[in-house]
């Protein structure tokens, strides 16, 4: 059998490396500012990479790590989550 995939709207931002800018304001989503606060984004240590910071997510499967380019989604039931540039284009087309 196939399958086709629901059509869902879900919030998404592309990480470039932080999420304060220069003015010392966040310019993330409110959802995303949320999230850092409550530690599920955070920034740690990279010690497998040889990296002073990566991004962290704490998701529904376990904690993974983010590269600048990912996108971070938020998915229909309010889960947090990384996704690389390819995958995100191939599933994702911009809604109103």
């Amino acid at each position: 059998m196939k399958y086709r995939k629901k059509p869902v709207v879900i919030e998404a931002f592309r990480y470039d490396g932080d999420f304060i800018g220069r003015d010392g304001k966040y310019y993330i989503p409110d959802w995303a500012i949320d999230a850092h606060q409550k530690g599920i984004l955070y920034f740690a240590e990279d010690h497998q990479h040889g990296l002073p910071y990566e991004l962290f997510v704490k998701t529904l499967e376990g904690t993974m790590e983010a590269s600048v380019g990912n996108f971070i989604i938020k998915g229909v039931k309010g889960e947090i989550y990384p996704c690389k540039p390819d995958i995100f284009k191939a599933t994702y087309d911009p809604a109103e």
